[in-house]
């Protein structure tokens, strides 16, 4: 195959060793291959970053395993064309010999011009990703800690969740205190109630009679305690991601103009594929989306 890269690393990632394979240029028409093993510390990155640029290497690829790729891609993407490559692409590529080593056949790609780079967001993009998916797995938490609290009082024999929309909400939350509280007559916990909740005082008294001893107190209580927590960590973090897309107000602006993208659904959309769609295949008639005031780019944006 013709050699597209005359200078081109491939690099095999562990969590502790990340292997080299150089592929350069040699005598007459040849080619020439060398492999060396460095660390994964920050000093050992800059030493594979050092010995890679005095080697005069322009691209280096390497595969996305797990979380291990990361600090590596970040220490060589401000002095190289990088390619962050899927395994299960590479494994497609028909011709690998079984005893070459992961290095080399990547760098043996790489030069023929064979592999397809993976998109990975810029540092802004990156950051708003990590608070979007921490927010969204505090919420799933959140939603465990919830059902939780159901079968707490299903197993108290208190019948909330069939009256209460919202058990958590300020009538359900105002009855759970007092029961934590001791108190369990249940004409006192339904006169609790508050807006539209007090039409159905009746069906309330019913739901709250039950046999709600100090057992579920404590853990009603605990579970309170831990849902309070994951709010406000929650409400945090959606203060910082409101912060970190202040510089792509813009592009915030036009998702929300698509029907059914309200605010939390455009923030998971830019923390995942940012405001630039020059990294993506359909990009050639998308790349005015984000700063475009026609109805146009937003229809496209919507086709991809």
């Amino acid at each position: 195959m013709d050699v597209i890269l005359e200078r081109c690393a491939g690099l095999d990632v562990h969590q502790a060793t990340v292997t080299a394979c150089l592929r350069l240029p040699g005598p007459g028409r040849t080619r020439t291959q060398v492999v060396q093993t460095f660390g994964t510390t920050t000093p050992a990155l800059l030493a594979l970053r050092d010995w890679l640029a005095a080697h005069e290497v322009t691209h280096v690829a390497m595969e996305s395993t797990g979380v291990y790729w990361k600090p590596v891609y970040y220490v060589l993407e401000d002095g190289f064309t990088l390619l962050l490559v899927n395994a299960a692409h590479m494994a497609n590529v028909p011709g690998r010999k079984t005893d070459v080593a992961d290095c080399v056949w990547i760098a043996q790609l790489l030069e023929c011009g064979l592999l397809r780079g993976s998109f990975v967001p810029p540092p802004a993009i990156r950051e708003l990703r990590d608070l979007t998916r921490y927010r969204k797995a505090l919420l799933q938490d959140r939603t465990r800690e919830a059902n939780r609290l159901h079968k707490i009082l299903q197993d108290a024999g208190i019948k909330l969740a069939t009256v209460a929309t919202d058990i958590l909400g300020v009538s359900g939350r105002a009855m759970l205190t007092a029961l934590v509280a001791g108190t369990t007559d249940p004409a006192v916990l339904a006169d609790l109630a508050r807006g539209k909740l007090r039409a159905k005082l009746p069906a309330l008294r019913q739901a709250l009679t039950g046999r709600f001893r100090g057992h579920h107190a404590f853990l009603v209580t605990q579970l309170l305690a831990h849902l309070d927590c994951l709010d406000e960590t929650i409400a945090t973090l959606s203060d910082k991601i409101e912060a970190h897309l202040v510089p792509f107000a813009p592009a915030a602006t036009r998702l929300q103009t698509i029907p059914g993208v309200k605010r939390r659904t455009m923030e998971n959309l830019l923390a995942e594929i940012g405001a630039d769609m020059t990294p993506f295949p359909t990009a050639g008639h998308l790349t005015s989306w984000a700063g475009s005031g026609s109805r146009r780019s937003t229809h496209q944006l919507c086709r991809w």
